[in-house]
């Protein structure tokens, strides 16, 4: 599942480094937990949940519909 959630974040990462930041996969836990760190920009900005749930969330829950969580840390 590791595999696959990288190539789901190479998706969303373009649009992230646009704007300075990125998000880096910190862990993906055999019960479908998704441990990810939103980077550079995106790291302080106020927005960065919201880019997080209505960015990068919705892209992972399609491209892995089993994933059960997604956190950030």
């Amino acid at each position: 599942m590791r595999e696959r959630v990288e190539k789901a974040l190479d998706k969303i990462r373009p649009m992230l480094m646009a704007d300075g930041g990125n998000v880096e996969l910190v862990e993906v836990t055999p019960d479908g937990v998704v441990k990810l760190k939103l980077t550079g920009t995106c790291g302080c900005c106020p927005m960065s949940q919201m880019t997080l749930k209505t960015g990068v969330e919705r892209v992972l829950r399609q491209e892995v519909p089993e994933i059960k969580e997604i956190i950030a840390l």
